[in-house]
């Protein structure tokens, strides 16, 4: 059997303390882009969370993933998940994909192989994802995987000198395994 963290064009990883530039590299493209902004951060700050997510123990449901080009083994994303509450059954996910490697599948691609793991071997019910409502392209890809709509916080985050509403999705176990069947089963 091939391992259920490796897909066609991507395989899903632990962080690995030599990947912090990368996420360096992931952090200005989000600032770039228009997706965030945060006060600059050191290499050494990059490098110390590289060595401490590589450290981190394995166990729970809130962790971060590496994404890799299956064909190439470059480092193009991350994906993760946070908020988990497992007994209401719910947990929130992101993703991130560099500025180079957007528009290829690897997002897609890595979030399926993440909610198939949470809702068949964690069996939470429900994933949630908060995305800003001027970024078209993550919104896209959303309502491509199935994600629906649950509502808005209007002028909910602020950066860049102003407000930005905020849209939740959400996706439900049985609606994932509809959409996201597993194959060869």
């Amino acid at each position: 059997m091939a391992s259920f963290w490796t897909g066609t064009r991507v395989r899903l990883r632990g962080i690995e303390p030599d990947d912090w530039t990368a996420f360096m590299r992931f952090a200005a493209d989000e600032e770039r882009l228009g997706d965030v902004l945060r006060p600059p951060r050191s290499a050494e700050g990059y490098r110390a969370w590289a060595r401490e997510q590589a450290a981190a123990k394995p166990g729970g449901d809130c962790f971060h993933l590496a994404i890799e080009a299956a064909d190439t083994g470059e480092i193009v994303g991350t994906v993760g998940t946070h908020h988990a509450d497992a007994s209401a059954g719910w947990f929130e996910y992101g993703v991130t994909i560099g500025a180079d490697h957007r528009h290829k599948g690897y997002a897609s691609e890595a979030v399926v192989m993440l909610l198939r793991f949470m809702f068949a071997e964690r069996r939470y019910h429900k994933c949630q994802a908060r995305i800003f409502a001027h970024n078209e392209g993550s919104l896209a890809l959303h309502h491509r995987l199935g994600f629906v709509e649950e509502g808005r916080l209007r002028e909910h985050v602020f950066f860049a000198g102003r407000h930005h509403d905020l849209v939740l999705m959400g996706m439900l176990a049985e609606e994932f395994t509809q959409l996201h069947p597993v194959s060869g089963l």
